[in-house]
């Protein structure tokens, strides 16, 4: 197993502008307030967790002041078909596809075609009358059975944004309607029909919450994905690679995988004996899916993306940048900080954390118990990537990998604590 695992642990690092794919010239970490010998410590804790059989391989990305310092590529991103991990391999980004739907919905408030108060019923008929599942009070006769009433008022496009719509991904007590209606769970690359049908099933259900109420976590960047299909009259794949994608230069960022780069896509992998990884199975959610081989139809917007750590890099950087990358602006500077503040009050993370349009805000630090700044905002995906980024540090962060489930693996964190213990004062 040792001589095995020797050829994989072989890193690709460069240390580059934005285009380092396009040739241009390094640029050392430690002008951008940076300690190059720190920012090593990543590339070992990484090999190390795939010499481990923790994970398969990683790529990890670090940027500061709009230019890349690290991107190093570690593993394997297929191990049976002996493909090494490279800084251009394809990940499922799953949940971190709710930022790009996100802003795709800010785009068209900038436009003036919806406001954040209006209600989803005005783009979704189905939405019209909601209703919500009632729970049996604490203490109740075992067996007590859930009543179903009216929502008490409008589901509104502010409630999906911050996940306080009440709608969950169908896992409480009425997931047996939910997987009789074909909408459970997150994964909706299989399915031989739009996005739009499935979110029409979607509202004839009861919701986990009244709207308002409670941050829960589920379909509502999926309903939103809806609404920009509505507004902008055309579908969610295309809306996103015109307005986003072909804008920002994001060439490896889509729904399905075109043939021609099928090579590039990792695999996923799931823990196994030992505590070892093993290949997770060809087909549905917890597998390899079906982003190359399937229907291609239904675009989900909250987690069916794919993309590469540098093409994610330049969606946060434009945030960061306050809504513009290379000359090109996709928002207003306002509109990003409206996105970035928090709008649940203590609704979300017990309050440790904010949470705004899209994002996970840190309000305060010690609160939040990790590194990071005050203003800072991330989310992850279901695959076990990640990302954050800090404007007060002029940072962006992203880590790539296939594992699902997680288990007991804890490299983000790690990832997160080696990143800020790299830096050693600001960009000059």
């Amino acid at each position: 197993m040792k001589a095995r695992l020797a050829r994989p642990l072989a890193a690709l690092t460069l240390l580059a502008l934005a285009g380092a794919a396009r040739g241009e010239s390094p640029v050392p970490a430690r002008i951008l307030g940076l300690s190059p010998e720190r920012l090593a410590r990543i590339g070992a804790t990484m090999r190390q967790y795939v010499a481990d059989g923790r994970v398969a391989g990683t790529v990890t990305l670090v940027a500061r002041g709009g230019k890349i310092v690290h991107l190093e590529a570690i593993g394997d991103a297929d191990r049976e078909a002996r493909q090494p991990m490279k800084a251009d391999t394809i990940f499922r980004i799953a949940s971190m596809s709710k930022a790009v739907t996100s802003v795709a919905v800010m785009m068209l408030v900038e436009d003036g075609r919806l406001t954040l108060g209006d209600p989803v019923s005005k783009f979704i008929p189905s939405f019209k009358k909601t209703t919500v599942l009632v729970r049996p009070p604490a203490g109740a006769v075992e067996g007590t059975q859930v009543s179903v009433v009216p929502a008490k008022r409008a589901i509104t496009v502010r409630d999906l944004l911050t996940h306080t719509s009440g709608v969950s991904y169908g896992d409480g007590p009425a997931s047996s309607l939910y997987k009789a209606a074909n909408v459970h769970g997150w994964y909706f690359a299989d399915k031989a029909e739009s996005i739009a049908a499935a979110v029409d099933r979607l509202a004839g259900l009861p919701f986990d919450a009244q709207p308002g109420d409670e941050y829960v976590y589920g379909f509502s960047t999926d309903v939103l994905g809806v609404v920009v299909e509505k507004v902008s009259g055309h579908s969610l794949d295309a809306f996103l690679q015109d307005r986003i994608f072909n804008a920002l230069g994001m060439g490896d960022t889509s729904f399905f995988l075109p043939a021609e780069k099928r090579g590039r896509l990792a695999a996923v992998y799931k823990p196994g004996e030992g505590g070892r990884i093993e290949r997770a199975p060809e087909a549905g959610m917890d597998g390899q899916g079906a982003y190359v081989e399937g229907p291609r139809q239904c675009f989900a917007g909250g987690a069916g993306l794919l993309s590469t750590a540098s093409d994610y890099w330049r969606l946060l950087q434009m945030l960061v940048n306050g809504g513009t990358l290379d000359g090109v602006r996709i928002l207003g500077p306002k509109t990003v900080e409206l996105m970035t503040s928090n709008h649940v009050g203590t609704l979300f993370g017990g309050g440790r954390f904010g949470f705004g349009l899209g994002f996970e805000i840190t309000e305060h630090v010690g609160r939040s118990g990790r590194h990071g700044s005050v203003g800072d905002f991330g989310w992850g995906g279901a695959y076990y990537t990640s990302y954050w980024a800090d404007p007060e540090e002029k940072l962006v962060a992203v880590f790539m990998a296939q594992l699902r489930p997680w288990g007991d693996i804890d490299l983000h964190p790690r990832f997160r604590a080696l990143v800020y213990q790299a830096i050693e004062g600001p960009a000059r």
